[in-house]
Parts: C-alpha cells; sequence; structure tokens
C-alpha cells in the first residue's frame, strides 16, 4: 500500500491496478478514492477509474461514484475517459451500467448521482460495431 503515496505517478497508477480488485476492503476503498483525486497527475485518475470499471463489482463501481460527488470537472473527465477506456478495451468490462443501476438504490445521495452520471457515460460510449 506504500505505492498509493509514493511521488512517482506510476507507482500510484500500479497501486491503483493493483488494489481495485479489493475496493470492498475499507483500506483500500479508501486508498482508491484517494488515487481517483489524485491530484498530482490525470493518468492516476483516470487508470484507476479504468481498473475499477475493470473489475465492474458493486464495491468498485461505488467507489467511483462515490469520488465523483468530490472530484473537480478535470477529475471526473478522466475519470470518464477511464470508464470508456474500460468499456471498449480488449477485455471488456463488466455491465457498469447494470452495476450503476443497482447503485440507484444506495442509502448515500451522492453515490446515487455518481452512479447516474456513470450511466450517462456508457450510453454515450461509440458503438464497437
Amino acid at each position: 500500500m506504500a505505492e498509493v503515496f509514493s511521488p512517482s505517478w506510476s507507482q500510484r497508477v500500479r497501486a491503483g491496478r493493483d488494489l481495485a480488485a479489493f475496493a470492498h476492503v475499507p483500506e483500500a476503498a479508501e486508498a482508491l478514492v484517494g488515487l481517483l483525486l489524485d491530484v498530482e497527475d490525470t493518468a492516476v485518475t483516470r487508470q484507476t477509474a479504468e481498473a475499477l470499471a475493470r473489475v465492474g463489482t458493486r464495491a468498485s463501481v461505488r467507489l467511483l461514484a462515490l469520488a465523483l460527488a468530490e472530484a473537480d470537472d478535470s477529475q471526473a473527465d478522466w475519470m470518464e475517459t477511464g470508464v470508456h477506456d474500460a468499456l471498449v478495451g480488449p477485455a471488456s468490462a463488466p455491465d457498469v451500467a447494470t452495476v450503476c443501476g443497482q447503485l440507484g438504490q444506495d442509502p448515500v445521495a451522492a453515490v446515487r448521482q455518481g452512479a447516474a452520471e456513470i450511466v450517462a457515460w456508457t450510453d454515450d460510449r461509440p458503438d464497437p460495431t
């Protein structure tokens, strides 16, 4: 977990990728939100968002939705790009829109709002056919 706080952007990117599968673990979740909101390098935000979308679990997508509530416009744009990367990549992500639909019932308003925004991102992606 030391990579999360590394001064090296590439180490922080690696941390985001490595931790994404552990989004359900509170310590990892806290670190992942911090990486999504990285103020030093947009690559960290983008790659962490992509990794979380590729995992595609309720916990991982919920972290994306939560981070959106705190994100500035630039961070939100890079999160969107990361989600798009996951959805159109060679190993496409699970159905993120379906997970967002489930998060529409979350007790936390920021999660519901973020999930709705992520669904809009998935609707905006180009058709791969």
